[in-house]
């Protein structure tokens, strides 16, 4: 099983996905609230992969892309509100 992990946008808004064997099967949505913050407003996982880790696997390249582009992120999404609390080494890019 070939995964991995990614991210696709443009200048309104865009996905955090986990593609295994080439499918899709888990995505992060977000969109640009100005130029320099982003809102996560979505999370799914493919009901086959949940508990595989893909949620922590978005969230992680999530607050990789907010660093690398000096964004702050809004977490909408509960899932990210949640992974937020619970990571407290990623609040320096938390709005």
């Amino acid at each position: 099983m070939s995964t991995t992990t990614d991210v696709t946008y443009n200048e309104k808004n865009g996905h955090f996905y986990v593609s295994v064997d080439g499918n899709e099967e888990a995505k992060m949505t977000f969109v640009f609230a100005g130029p320099d913050t982003i809102i996560i407003d979505h999370t799914e996982v493919n009901e086959a992969f949940n508990g595989k880790g893909f949620g922590k696997f978005m969230f992680e390249k999530a607050v990789e892309f907010a660093r690398e582009k000096s964004l702050k992120v809004i977490p909408l999404c509960p899932f990210a509100k949640k992974m937020f609390d619970r990571t407290p080494e990623a609040a320096d890019v938390l709005k």
